[in-house]
């Protein structure tokens, strides 16, 4: 009772958060549950009202509920989807893919950015935002201020990509499945392509499918960085740290995604999934939020903010090219 009683207040502070998050995000269409989350949790932290017993309920809430989360997200998916995309489509997404996450950590190390901050904002820029950097998070040797620090910069860019994009689509000389196409190669977080797409009529089944696409690469990018560390440990200096090749709730995640391609999953544990899935994950967002200290951020001497500029450049440049000389 007394571990309980110990998680208590702090799950109950996410509890109350993922509400308003809801609720917020009903009432202002320009925002999605995910980025008041994460802006509710940076809040709280900054203002100095997370209290010391709050800490231990929101930690499990950015660990364990976001593991979850990850698990049930591959149920949304199936390889069906993948195959309908066409051949042109998934080329535009390996690429924008293989080039943000391989050209973020070379421009990260141009910058002087710590080769594990550098490979968590590409992980997080290049494949689905906070999912991607905690199922990274085992590879990279990373503290908790650069996990933090790397899921602030793709709420911040993605938050700036639902208000931003949909007023570029005219300029971009897109119409709206190039449109939808775009986005879902670009734009970050599911729950941001989902609210940018939203906004330009038509565009919204080709961001799913184009940016689920991009999802089902997790887990082969975990498991192929995971396998260069062990690589690099066995030749290294034989340290006993463990190294995870590909986290246990990835492969579960995979699962998901192989039962949801089985068809043997019913419509209705799908549909229930989905708002699990989207429950969770906005709490665990908030848990990640109230990791975000400013006066961290700073502590970065702005190299952080400057690589997540020119990454979130950089998948966009590449995704628009994409889009257009494939005319998706």
């Amino acid at each position: 009772m007394k571990v309980l009683k110990n998680y208590f207040h702090g799950l109950a502070l996410t509890a109350l958060a993922t509400v308003l998050s809801f609720g917020v995000a009903k009432f202002v269409p320009s925002l999605n549950a995910s980025t008041v989350g994460v802006a509710l949790g940076a809040i709280t932290v900054n203002f100095g009202l997370l209290r010391e017993r709050f800490k231990i309920g929101t930690k499990f809430a950015s660990h364990r509920l976001l593991r979850i989360a990850v698990v049930l997200l591959g149920f949304q998916l199936s390889l069906g989807e993948v195959a309908h995309l066409g051949t042109k489509g998934l080329i535009v997404v390996i690429i924008t893919v293989a080039a943000t996450f391989v050209g973020t950590q070379a421009i990260g190390r141009a910058l002087g950015v710590s080769r594990s901050q550098s490979l968590l904002i590409a992980t997080g820029f290049s494949i689905c935002g906070a999912s991607a950097i905690k199922a990274m998070e085992g590879n990279a040797d990373a503290s908790d201020d650069e996990v933090y620090v790397a899921i602030a910069l793709v709420t911040l860019f993605g938050s700036i990509a639902i208000i931003l994009l949909p007023a570029l689509q005219g300029l971009l000389g897109l119409d709206a499945p190039a449109f939808g196409a775009f986005v879902g190669a670009s734009v970050h977080d599911v729950g941001q392509t989902v609210a940018t797409a939203n906004r330009v009529v038509g565009a919204l089944s080709f961001a799913i499918v184009v940016k689920l696409t991009r999802v089902i690469l997790l887990a082969p990018m975990v498991a192929i960085v995971g396998t260069m560390r062990h690589k690099r440990k066995v030749k290294g200096d034989g340290s006993d740290r463990r190294i995870s090749i590909v986290p246990l709730f990835v492969m579960g995640f995979v699962a998901a995604l192989l039962l949801r391609t089985s068809n043997l999953i019913p419509p209705t544990f799908l549909g229930m999934a989905k708002t699990v899935q989207q429950v969770l994950l906005v709490a665990a967002l908030f848990g990640l939020g109230t990791g975000i200290q400013f006066s961290k951020m700073r502590g970065t001497g702005g190299r952080a903010l400057i690589l997540g500029v020119l990454s979130w450049i950089l998948v966009g440049t590449i995704a628009y090219l994409g889009v257009r000389l494939q005319n998706l």
